[in-house]
């Protein structure tokens, strides 16, 4: 038994390394060696930064993202990949609230290293406004997606974020 809980733990260990680093530090240093924020601090402004989609939401930009913010959408709404300053990407979500309402984010996981974090996530939402040319359908729609903050300073500089648009363009109608 305990030979086989040493090898079930090794081959665990060998097929998960990344796992490793949550358990044990969580602090940041900067090159000079000054501690500046944790991994959980991270987390939980990352975790803000997707609840700003949410409706109702008053969370302000300014705390979680630097003024340099750069937000990789891939794929973008309209096609391809873009990459939004920070007032274009307040300009997406205020477009969003636009066109959905009662707009709610689950955060599914999150995954903390250096100075990345990846939060997967699930938007539910019901489109009450209009949404790339098409009426409001009052349909409840689902979809999920990934987002990779990279921070600096104690707040984010960069996202890229890849989201399942097909299962919202099918939830919505705009393709079979």
């Amino acid at each position: 038994m305990k030979r086989s809980l040493v090898f079930a733990l090794g081959w665990l260990m060998l097929m998960v390394p990344a796992a490793s680093f949550a358990v044990g530090d969580t602090q940041h240093f900067t090159e000079l060696g000054v501690a500046t924020v944790s991994l959980e601090d991270e987390k939980d402004l990352a975790r803000r930064a997707v609840d700003m989609w949410a409706s109702g939401n008053s969370g302000k930009p300014q705390e979680i993202f630097a003024e340099t913010y750069v937000n990789h959408q891939e794929p973008d709404a309209e096609g391809g990949v873009k990459a939004l300053s920070l007032e274009e990407w307040e300009k997406l979500v205020r477009g969003y609230h636009k066109a959905f309402s009662n707009s709610k984010v689950l955060v599914l996981v999150q995954i903390a290293e250096g100075n990345l974090v990846a939060t997967r996530w699930q938007f539910t939402a019901t489109q009450t406004g209009q949404y790339m040319g098409l009426a409001p359908s009052g349909k409840e729609v689902t979809w999920t997606g990934v987002q990779i903050d990279r921070f600096d300073s104690g707040k984010i500089v960069e996202s890229w974020v890849n989201w399942d648009k097909y299962r919202l363009f099918e939830g919505l109608g705009l393709v079979k």
